[in-house]
């Protein structure tokens, strides 16, 4: 199966990653704990080494303690291991910021007892705090590299000059923003300087929450109560221009015996300074769909026909919440 490297390091990644944000069951519904653990052994098997997590996926934890009992058994050094801090949930269930240094250092102990491991491959800031200098964030990363609790940083949903402040204190090895066909603006100067510096970018949301998936053909479909209901682009005109743009691809994807999925994700995954596309997952059969954009590529009429479907649905709607 392909394997990347992150960033400058040694450390070899399947080009799909299982984002474990579904199974912590906080804005997904109906997730229990066997097919949780059957999903992460099920993208074990299929080649798909890569697995991303967070200390706040889950108010107590439920992701990370999920990869624990889904790794037992397993062969840990076939698996590298992502996870991340500085966000969590408070005794009311409110979702904090919180990237000062004794935070982190203190979150990640806590993930490691969590996974059950000694150390992680990749350890990212979440998310930067407005009133925390970034650099003091990344020191403290930087003592975690240091001690061999993460073999290397990443920082998440920050800003270029934030990433470049980050990186002067504590070289990084990811950056994992959100990236899709219908979200491109790191194209502009974000992933030139990743590549630059040697820096992978491991993109989420690349099936924009299931709307790039090909299976979201009307809205009755997104239950009341689902949190997609307040993202523009599944809200009005932007769901219908939406929905006009995933019918192209959906002949595309069909000439290319492939499904919709696939097809986004395989182009996702080849874009320049991409190193991986992150696809959450609470079911096997959804992994063992996207881990199968793995393997192939799209020839140049496919590649063409996709850019003028994105060119003539034209910019979209956009609105960034942490993951």
């Amino acid at each position: 199966m392909e394997q990347r490297s992150l960033g400058t390091t040694s450390i070899l990644v399947s080009p799909v990653a299982l984002g474990c944000w579904p199974i912590a069951g906080i804005t997904t519904r109906d997730v229990n704990d066997t097919d949780s653990i059957a999903t992460i052994r099920k993208a074990i098997e299929i080649g798909v080494n890569f697995l991303d997590t967070a200390y706040c996926y889950g108010v107590h934890g439920e992701s990370e303690n999920l990869i624990h009992r889904a790794l037992e058994g397993q062969r840990r050094e076939e698996v590298v291991i992502a996870t991340k801090g500085g966000i969590h949930y408070d005794a009311a269930g409110k979702q904090v910021q919180d990237a000062r240094p004794e935070t982190l250092l203190s979150e990640c102990d806590e993930s490691l007892r969590r996974l059950g491991v000694d150390r992680v491959e990749l350890y990212y800031l979440h998310a930067p705090q407005k009133d925390v200098p970034i650099e003091e964030s990344a020191g403290a990363i930087g003592q975690l590299v240091e001690s061999g609790k993460a073999l290397s940083a990443g920082a998440s949903n920050c800003s270029l000059e934030q990433l470049k402040t980050f990186h002067a204190v504590c070289p990084l090895a990811a950056v994992q923003l959100p990236y899709n066909m219908l979200q491109r603006d790191i194209e502009r100067e974000t992933i030139p300087w990743c590549i630059e510096q040697g820096i992978s970018v491991t993109a989420y949301w690349p099936l924009m929450k299931g709307l790039l998936a090909g299976r979201l053909t009307d809205q009755s479909q997104i239950d009341e109560t689902d949190s997609r209901r307040n993202y523009p682009m599944y809200q009005g005109e932007e769901w219908n221009r939406n929905q006009a743009f995933v019918a192209r691809l959906r002949d595309i994807a069909a000439e290319a015996g492939r499904t919709v999925a696939q097809l986004v994700v395989n182009w996702t995954m080849n874009q320049p300074g991409v190193t991986a596309a992150l696809c959450g997952a609470k079911r096997p059969w959804q992994i063992e769909e996207t881990a199968a954009a793995m393997g192939w590529r799209l020839n140049s009429e496919q590649s063409a026909a996709i850019e003028q479907a994105i060119a003539d649905r034209g910019p979209a709607a956009a609105k960034r919440l942490f993951t």
